[in-house]
């Protein structure tokens, strides 16, 4: 895929996860944080599974998973971590807040992973620019909470 239409694409995307929060949070307080995030998860899994099946070419490697370092595993943990998480603090921030925070997490932690070439990634330095970028979304993330 092209980077530049990789982009728009992944901004879509963003607007989905935006809308996540407040959805999973109405269903939290309807039916507990827990059973909501369990609930969404299962649906999800329902989702891929579905196209998995239908048009990415069914379960035929799985088997490979078992010469896979454990790490390469917790996708689902880090994932659950996050839509817990924000089941609960989309209540005080709102979707903003919440989508603010969780880009300058994102952006942060990728930068430090970068920087240390982990989880396959080439190293990258830490520049200046990428510094200022990092703190411009601390300041974003500021200015869309205070209220």
């Amino acid at each position: 895929m092209d980077k530049w239409a990789a982009v728009p694409l992944t901004a879509a995307a963003g607007c989905l996860v935006a809308l996540q929060a407040p959805i999973n949070s109405h269903l939290g307080k309807s039916i507990g944080t827990f059973a909501a995030a369990t609930v969404s998860f299962a649906i999800g899994t329902m989702l891929l599974f579905g196209i998995a099946i239908t048009i990415g070419g069914g379960f035929g490697d799985i088997g490979e998973i078992r010469d896979l370092n454990w790490y390469w595993l917790t996708g689902g943990a880090l994932g659950a971590a996050y839509v817990t998480t924000v089941l609960v603090t989309v209540r005080e921030l709102g979707a903003g807040g919440v989508t603010a925070a969780t880009i300058a997490g994102q952006l942060t932690m990728s930068v430090a992973a970068d920087r240390m070439g982990i989880l396959g990634l080439p190293e990258k330095a830490i520049t200046a620019p990428r510094v200022i970028g990092v703190l411009l979304l601390a300041v974003g993330v500021f200015l869309i909470v205070r209220d």
